[in-house]
Parts: structure tokens; sequence; C-alpha cells
């Protein structure tokens, strides 16, 4: 490691921002092809009033600024919180590191997942389950009633109503919303005219059939 900074090692790709009096500090999250994320850190200064006009300048080493960021994150859920950061006493953390920190984060997330199974049972409301029971879910890959996840809508253009990416056909008003995807699964013929194919048939005036003239009497 190069004299004078320190890494912090992240498992999850939940990111951070922190404010400090000495500067302000990102801890990202790893990509998807990523174990884990490094965040380099280096040494800095802090200046202290001591009243008079006078200052002091405090060199702050760059290991007490990554343990100083590490406490806070860890501790963001209350006694025996851990989120899976860490420093590492390298420039790489080593294999009984990653160990121990991979188990202690399971611990904690399935403390959050029991957390969500009771408050469940009590209220069966998405309202009171935190996105930090969601995230320990998806971590351990557990399947859990209570572990819904928001998915991306748009409006229909037929009739206004939500609906999700990737769907063909609106359940609504029938609207062709993907034509080639409603055509492949036998839901709308190839080459429908754009207007037709927005409108269900009781809707679309060019497909009603003409009604006769009343006789005269």
């Amino acid at each position: 490691m190069t004299p004078g900074t320190a890494v912090v090692v992240n498992l999850t790709e939940q990111s951070w921002t922190l404010h400090r009096s000495y500067g302000t500090y990102q801890v990202r999250g790893c990509a998807p092809d990523e174990p884990y994320a490094l965040i380099p850190l280096s040494g800095t200064r802090a200046v202290m009033d001591l009243g008079d006009k006078r200052t002091l300048e405090v060199p702050i080493s760059a290991r007490e600024v990554a343990q100083d960021l590490c406490r806070e994150i860890n501790a963001d859920a209350g006694e025996d919180s851990f989120f899976g950061v860490f420093v590492a006493q390298a420039e790489q953390p080593d294999v009984d590191e990653l160990t121990e920190a991979r188990q202690r984060l399971a611990v904690f997330y399935r403390s959050m997942v029991a957390s969500a199974d009771r408050e469940w049972e009590r209220s069966h409301s998405y309202l009171f389950i935190h996105d930090v029971q969601r995230r320990a879910a998806r971590y351990l890959g557990l399947e859990k009633e209570w572990f819904y996840q928001a998915r991306e809508t748009s409006d229909c253009p037929g009739c206004g109503e939500k609906v999700r990416a990737g769907v063909a056909v609106c359940k609504t008003c029938g609207a062709i919303l993907d034509r080639d995807k409603a055509a492949a699964l036998g839901l709308a013929p190839l080459g429908v005219a754009p207007a037709a194919a927005h409108l269900p048939a009781r809707l679309a005036g060019s497909g009603r059939p003409e009604q006769p003239a009343p006789r005269e009497r």
C-alpha cells in the first residue's frame, strides 16, 4: 500500500456519500461484475478553531479517515449492524478479511429478513418493509412475499392505464403496444394499421359494419 493511503472495501452494490468537516467522500458500490469495490483514500487535515482568531491544523491519517467512514456506514441501522464495508489491511483484502466480512454481512442481513418476516406476519403491508430488508433478501437469494420490487411502467396510449415495460397488448383497452411481439404471440396479425392496432374493435370506426337504412313506411 502506498504510504499515506488506505483502502475501503465495499461488498455490496450500495453507495454512500458522507460529509465531514474535512471533506466529502464517496463510497461506491460494486458493479455487477465485481466481487467487491475498492475505494482508496488519502490523509487530510482538519482545522480546529481555538478562539481569538487562532486555528490549529490537525493531521488526519488515511486510515483514520477510512475507519471513520466505515464506522458511520456500518452503524446506520443501530447496534450490531454491518453493511459490508471495512478497511483493508493492504491494497487488496485477503481471504480471511473477506470471509469474516461476508459472514458478518450475512448474519446482519438474516436478522433484517427475520424482522421483515415478523412485520409482514403482523401487518401484511409493504409500507413497513424498508429498503435494507429488501436488499438483505436479494443478497441472500430469498424469495419472500413481502419482497416487492417496483417495476418501470408507462402510460398506455389508448386508455392511459399504467402498463409494465415489455407488455405487448394492454389488458384494459386492447391497444397493441408492441406489434411484432403481439403478432408472434398470436394476439394480432402482422401488418395491422397503427390506428386500428391501437383501438379495440368496438371503438375502431373503420371496422364497424354499416347499418342498413331504415325502410320507408
